[in-house]
């Protein structure tokens, strides 16, 4: 059964890029610590974090597009999903932290001790234990996407009002997490983390493992978004965003066809903002920001949506232009990165991967209509010479 999904999930363009991903996840990390700065193939530590943060974005278009390009639900709140893994990993990285802080308390972090609280919370036991914090980045993510989803998709909100409520409640969320008494550090929120299973986040290692484990996650989940979207649940999925009214008249259930995937699409978000946090080296109540949100639905556009591939080429895109603008043109960076949006609504309305497909697909029809074409004219080759 198992070997079934994966071989469905298997076709060419997704075994190109999870061969590239793997192919990266091995060649960044060895060009980073197999060769010396004054190399020209050397890649330095700071480059490496800046990939490894992009494929982290990577895997969150990647998991807004299996809601969006898949099941037609326009979501402008996957930063909530994205936030909530990250401070999973963050409290895991601060109880690392132990008599190490600024205040030299073995249990409670640094803005606890100053905030005077005298005892930990309840809901920082067990993310001492790393297993338990991994669970918590998909469970935590995954419980507010199902209790949301329950409720929303059986009350058959659709459209432009989930897209609303999508929004306030990451909105919500961003509000809650600023308050200091919510036990979650507040504005600064969780940072100065040390160690990672022991090993400190700061170093050329352990950045390089990070880096590997993103590109190596994402490809397992391209490979499972591409297994769930080329079963047969995937061509109901597609049947929900093009008919919604027909498949319910087939006899589908289709709030559970939709809470399954927003389910899924969540613990994707979770995971790729637990592997953004050691990356980075902070995670604040900024992540839910309503923009950041819209901003993934950028990139998933860009790329081409209900492809699977294009928002991760789109992810990793917009954000590499977005660093090269800021660089080169600090003053008009957001007017040159808008004209990258508008350019592409213009001409390329499908994304760059839907438009290249788009663009193949036609020129296989126009192929096979010249060959019918020239096969007709061939058949009367006969006729007319008698």
């Amino acid at each position: 059964m198992i070997t079934n999904f994966i071989l469905r999930a298997l076709d060419g363009k997704i075994t190109l890029t999870v061969a590239i991903l793997l192919v990266v996840a091995a060649l960044v990390p060895a060009l980073n610590l197999l060769t010396t700065p004054d190399s020209a193939l050397h890649i330095p530590t700071y480059a490496m974090s800046l990939m490894g943060k992009y494929l982290c974005y990577a895997l969150l278009a990647l998991a807004l597009d299996l809601v969006w390009g898949y099941c037609g639900i326009l979501s402008l709140g996957h930063g909530a999903f994205f936030a909530l893994g990250g401070y999973a990993m963050g409290m895991y990285l601060m109880r690392q932290i132990g008599s190490r802080g600024v205040y030299g308390n073995p249990e409670l972090p640094d803005f606890m001790v100053f905030l005077n609280w005298k005892e930990l919370p309840w809901f920082w036991y067990g993310f001492d234990w790393f297993p338990f914090a991994m669970l918590m980045v998909l469970v935590v993510p995954g419980l507010l996407a199902f209790v949301f989803g329950w409720f929303a998709f059986r009350s058959r909100v659709n459209g432009v009002y989930l897209s609303i409520i999508t929004q306030a409640m990451t909105y919500a969320l961003m509000l809650a997490f600023f308050r200091n008494d919510m036990g979650f550090g507040g504005n600064n929120g969780l940072t100065d983390f040390k160690d990672i299973l022991g090993f400190p986040v700061q170093a050329d290692g352990t950045r390089a493992v990070l880096f590997a484990m993103s590109a190596i996650m994402l490809s397992l989940c391209l490979l499972v978004a591409s297994a769930i979207t080329h079963s047969k649940f995937g061509k109901v999925l597609v049947g929900v965003r093009d008919a919604e009214s027909r498949v319910r008249f087939l006899g589908f259930r289709v709030e559970n066809i939709k809470l399954f995937t927003f389910v899924v699409s969540a613990m994707f978000a979770g995971i790729a903002g637990a592997l953004f946090v050691p990356q980075v080296g902070i995670i604040n109540p900024g992540e839910f920001a309503p923009a950041n949100s819209i901003e993934v639905v950028v990139w998933t556009a860009v790329g081409g949506r209900g492809t699977l591939i294009g928002p991760i080429i789109g992810a990793i895109l917009v954000n590499a232009g977005k660093s090269f603008f800021t660089g080169a043109f600090p003053e008009i960076w957001l007017f040159a990165l808008g004209g990258l949006f508008i350019a592409v609504t213009l001409f390329l309305p499908k994304g760059i991967v839907g438009t290249i497909r788009q663009g193949w697909t036609s020129r296989k029809t126009l192929r096979a209509a010249a060959d019918q074409e020239k096969g007709r004219g061939t058949a009367l080759l006969p006729q007319a010479a008698e």
